[in-house]
């Protein structure tokens, strides 16, 4: 590569896959200055634009900083997070295909015996059998399993606002952040796979280094089951997650969500979250995911999750230890000692 000028500069940034080379910069511009070319070869906005390896004394430089004082080598490579106003767009409107949400007062009428009726047992096989998991990251030996519904339980996905990140539920990373430690994280949303990946992109969770989300499930591993008081309605069977997955079952699994019929084929397992709506009143009072954290450290020691009823989770106090089981775990822990020294 022949350069023209001295002191010309060339970075490629990497973004959504693919690089785009920026050209006819000098060392006198500025990062302002780079934005706005990165913007007019990728479309993304510089307000948008998160360049993730540009440091200067390891803190990311203002947009007036000079390219001169980052002494970058020509062709240095950018990493950029960042959406275009079109996908924002997309991702902020409410979805096509998403169900009409039906009165939930009364659903739990509904639970009796559903759950077993063979008919839609043999919805759940088909669906273990035909539906194709893309696994994010792989699941980790001994972890318990949280499934997350994502409208209205972290993201009010109705409200308007500039940006999406706005509409997130308060405390959302430090909840995924604390679950991550004993749970395996799923994300579990009725509409469609395109609306899933481009919202957890806008939030910062499908990127975030402290937690990681082993896959995605969308509305088509949901099945269509017949209640008499509301008709046919969409589900959200955990069994097609422990028909694909023998480390996780009704043992060790628990689901998040807004709406209590979607757990109608594994009434045991779900927990019936309150809805964030109207973000901008709330935001700043709701602590539902703080809470909701607490619960999650509080239960992990569970060995059974089918003996806890989380319609009173708030209530929900951890067991005290016999003393034996402590003299136990003391005993074990001054063996794991002594064999760690042992030479």
């Amino acid at each position: 590569m022949v350069y023209n000028m001295e002191n010309e500069v060339k970075i490629v940034v990497k973004w959504s896959g693919k690089e785009y080379e920026i050209c006819n910069l000098s060392e006198s511009d500025s990062v302002g200055t780079l934005k706005s070319a990165i913007h007019k070869e990728t479309g993304v906005r510089p307000e948008r634009q998160k360049l993730l390896n540009l440091k200067l004394k390891g803190k990311t430089p203002e947009d007036g900083c000079q390219l001169s004082t980052l002494k970058l080598k020509q062709g240095f490579k950018v990493m950029m997070m960042g959406s275009l106003e079109e996908d924002i767009a997309d991702a902020s409107a409410p979805p096509e295909d998403i169900p009409d949400v039906v009165n939930d007062l009364d659903i739990e009428d509904e639970e009796v015996a559903i759950e077993s009726r063979e008919v839609y047992l043999a919805k759940i096989e088909r669906r273990v059998r035909e539906y194709k998991i893309n696994i994010l990251n792989e699941p980790r030996p001994g972890k318990k399993l949280l499934v997350l519904d994502i409208d209205y339980t972290l993201y009010d996905h109705r409200s308007s606002a500039e940006t999406g990140y706005e509409l997130m539920r308060p405390f959302l990373h430090e909840f995924l952040t604390s679950a991550y430690e004993d749970y395996d994280i799923v994300i579990w949303s009725a509409t469609s796979m395109k609306w899933i990946e481009e919202k957890m992109k806008l939030l910062g969770v499908s990127t975030h280094s402290d937690y990681k989300v082993v896959f995605y499930l969308d509305n088509l591993a949901m099945i269509s089951i017949f209640t008499p008081k509301y008709g046919v309605v969409q589900v959200k069977p955990l069994g097609v997650i422990w028909g694909k997955f023998d480390q996780y079952s009704s043992r060790n699994t628990i689901m998040f969500d807004d709406i209590r019929r979607n757990f109608l084929m594994n009434p045991g397992n779900g927990l019936k979250i309150r809805p964030f709506k109207q973000a901008h009143l709330n935001r700043d009072k709701d602590r539902e995911l703080l809470r909701l954290a607490k619960y999650l450290k509080d239960i992990v020691h569970e060995e059974d999750f089918n003996s806890l009823d989380h319609k009173h989770w708030e209530k929900y106090r951890p067991r005290k230890k016999d003393k034996h089981t402590v003299k136990k775990e003391a005993g074990n822990s001054g063996d794991n000692r002594d064999t760690s020294g042992a030479r």
